[in-house]
């Protein structure tokens, strides 16, 4: 989607749709008066009759003295205070009702869009990134595309100083937005189509063009040298070989430490030995979601030219019941000389974790954040609504508490107490992989927090925001936005 910013009267605008807010109690938006005015009270009309209703839209056609061809007005919030969550719903009905029309491009008033505490960029910024979001749709495996999708979207403002703030946001939230869609492909892609290989494949074409952007593939036989054992026990029941895929994309100054992205990259996860249950187990193709938001991140960066130093790396394989499969029980050693006794098989994320933290070590980060679809304790605990949240620094775990406020974006803190890392004990290993089934979400963290002792670590556990079932089936690109943010004001 091609998003532009232009200075025009709302009435004079042409497109195939112009989409203007009706707040509640039925107060009209600035754009709406100015068409209200221009009609002769066509669209007060309408709204009195109170066929607009909550959290709904209207498509109006000719409206009178309008060039535009389509008029579609959305329920919104206060006039006086929207917050970020209604505007992203309304954007939201919108984006659904554009689809629906047909209409090829539409234009927007900025005005109609402020949030309340944001100025005109932060405006422009949600708008484009809502909108580029919305108007996904995965039908590259389809032998027929019907769909019709906006095309083009104007941000229409009311003077040159609000359309060089415009200009500025909707750019930063155009390049999120298609980070976020760059990690739904990735996501929904079937397991027989997006393997380890494929993503180091997508790794090297992302690297194109983009002189800032390195990228290494680190093969299995290189992982037997640096000893990632734990890394390994993972992939050894499967045909498909791992990949350790190292980006590091440098737009800040050479000494500055950079931050550090590990996302899990479990193509398929089967369970392994501890195999799991047949229902829904498709949906296992999501668990490199945490990957995805690593490519999606980086994505974002390179579009933006973002001034600062940071690595991904995305530990990638199957988790497969092969003949070679590590069996409950067995002990290996981790990257980082520690052993693990694997009780269960189908923890294996943090297993592959492992190793990718050790290594994080190596480029001298300022800050570590894994991103994994780590447990479906975290499901339970917060649902669909909230990622969970560890961290070893508060100030660390505060700022993306934050960041995920201001994206909308929303993550949770849990305590990582010393008194959780009992439950890893075990008499044959330096620790177990699984801690029992009570406070999952946290024992896993805990696990991974013996591997980032060097440097400030978070852990995004993200198993219930990173997709969604039944009939909204599909990889949401969460927490792109999230991580975005608060790479957008981590030298601020």
């Amino acid at each position: 989607m091609d998003i532009s910013v232009k200075q025009a009267s709302p009435a004079s605008m042409k497109s195939a749709c112009l989409v203007v807010v009706v707040h509640e109690k039925r107060k009209l938006s600035r754009s709406a008066v100015l068409l209200n005015e221009a009609s002769k009270d066509f669209l007060s009309r309408i709204v009195k009759s109170g066929d607009l209703r909550k959290g709904k839209t209207l498509l109006l056609h000719n409206v009178p003295n309008v060039a535009a061809d389509r008029v579609l007005l959305v329920a919104g919030g206060k006039a006086d205070a929207t917050t970020l969550g209604q505007t992203k719903k309304a954007l939201n009905a919108a984006a659904t009702a554009l689809s629906d029309s047909g209409a090829a491009n539409a234009a927007l008033f900025l005005d109609d869009w402020l949030i309340e505490g944001g100025d005109a960029q932060h405006a422009a910024r949600h708008i484009s990134e809502t909108l580029t979001a919305a108007s996904y749709r995965f039908t590259e495996l389809k032998s027929n595309d019907n769909t019709l999708p906006l095309k083009r979207v104007t941000l229409v403002t009311k003077d040159g100083r609000q359309t060089s703030a415009a200009k500025a946001g909707a750019r930063i939230g155009h390049a999120i937005g298609v980070g976020v869609n760059f990690a739904r492909d990735l996501g929904n892609r079937p397991a027989n189509v997006c393997t380890p290989t494929h993503l180091a494949e997508q790794a090297r074409e992302l690297k194109k063009g983009r002189v800032k952007l390195r990228v290494e593939i680190i093969e299995e036989k290189r992982m037997h040298e640096l000893g990632m054992g734990s890394l390994l026990s993972v992939s050894s029941g499967s045909r498909q070989p791992a990949k350790l895929i190292v980006f590091q994309y440098r737009g800040g100054p050479a000494k500055q430490k950079p931050v550090v992205l590990v996302g899990k990259g479990v193509t398929f996860d089967t369970g392994g030995i501890s195999l799991k249950p047949a229902a829904t187990m498709d949906e296992m193709k999501f668990d490199m979601c945490g990957a995805a938001s690593v490519f999606g991140t980086l994505k974002a960066c390179a579009e933006i030219d973002l001034p600062l130093n940071v690595v991904g790396l995305v530990p990638a394989t199957e988790n497969m019941p092969g003949g070679l499969a590590t069996r409950p029980g067995d002990v290996v050693t981790s990257m980082s000389g520690q052993t693990i006794e694997i009780l269960n098989t189908d923890a294996e994320g943090r297993l592959i974790l492992a190793d990718a933290l050790s290594y994080a070590a190596r480029f001298n980060p300022d800050v570590v954040i894994d991103i994994a679809t780590l447990t479906g304790a975290c499901v339970i605990a917060l649902g669909e609504h909230a990622s969970g949240l560890m961290s070893n620094d508060q100030k660390l775990a505060d700022r993306l508490l934050a960041a995920g406020d201001s994206a909308g974006d929303r993550c949770w803190q849990l305590p990582l107490w010393d008194e959780y890392q009992e439950q890893l004990k075990t008499n044959f290993a330096d620790m177990a992989n699984v801690g029992g089934r009570s406070a999952g979400t946290i024992t896993a963290a805990c696990f991974l927090s013996r591997f980032t002792k060097k440097y400030r670590w978070a852990h995004l556990d993200i198993a219930g925001t990173a997709w969604l079932g039944g009939t909204k089936k599909g990889a949401t690109g969460r927490p792109v936005p999230l991580l975005m943010q608060y790479l957008l004001e981590h030298r601020r």
